[in-house]
């Protein structure tokens, strides 16, 4: 008879090719997808969960995010930093995450947690978003769970703010804002198109210099892009 372990290998492979990282110990992965209810249905027997990767994640995921804040945003003071590094490890923000890579679908949950629909529990999936990460580290070292961390932050970096208003444009203002002397400025270079559907070329300007160009359907859309690119070509916002 098959091993459950056995029996889940298709499915193991399945959510290998959606997160992009291939197992060399695929039984890492399948322990960061247990979680505690199915564990102790299984009878796996003591520390056979993810709880304890959970743990490992957690401090991986932490020192992963703070070295990219520290290093791409120059600009913000410590307190800054924490409350940024705080906003892109807490439950919430971890549970988007592992929405983008699918994980319900994944988890292993006893059958008491299947019917309460565990799998789209935010402090379930999250917990088992750092067991994810920690499974990466053990099987292939810092870089390789660094490389699976970072596809997820430069969104949310840039969207670092409370207030759902604040945009590139206000990231780039902030940026701008540690040399009092130097100015942006956005001019409207270019408009195309039928009245119902026009399109917007802005281009964002450093004192006399373009530093970003953005085109969208509207003037605001056509900023953001301009400021987009403008904190790309600064080294903000990349990986």
């Amino acid at each position: 008879m098959k091993s459950d372990f056995e029996n889940m290998k298709s499915r193991l492979c399945e959510f290998e090719e959606i997160i992009g990282y291939k197992f060399k110990k695929q039984k890492l992965l399948y322990k960061a997808l247990t979680h505690s209810s199915y564990a102790n249905e299984q009878n796996m027997g003591h520390n056979k969960s993810n709880e304890r990767l959970e743990f490992l994640g957690d401090s991986v995921l932490s020192i992963v995010v703070s070295d990219y804040l520290y290093r791409h945003f120059k600009h913000l003071p410590e307190g800054e930093l924490t409350r940024v590094r705080a906003s892109l490890v807490c439950e919430k923000t971890l549970f988007e995450f592992a929405n983008q890579i699918k994980l319900s679908e994944f988890i292993l949950l006893g059958k008491g947690e299947k019917v309460s629909h565990g799998n789209k529990r935010p402090s379930i999936l999250s917990d088992a978003f750092e067991a994810l990460i920690a499974a990466i580290y053990l099987d292939g070292g810092l870089e390789a769970a660094k490389k699976h961390i970072m596809r997820f932050m430069p969104y949310k970096t840039i969207s670092k703010k409370k207030d759902s208003n604040d945009n590139y444009k206000t990231v780039l203002q902030e940026v701008i804002q540690r040399n009092p002397e130097e100015k942006v400025e956005y001019r409207l270079v270019g408009e195309s198109g039928p009245a119902h559907d026009k399109k917007f070329t802005v281009r964002v300007m450093l004192n006399s210099n373009v530093i970003g160009e953005g085109t969208g359907k509207s003037k605001k859309i056509a900023e953001q892009i301009a400021a987009k690119e403008a904190l790309e070509l600064m080294g903000y916002g990349k990986n």
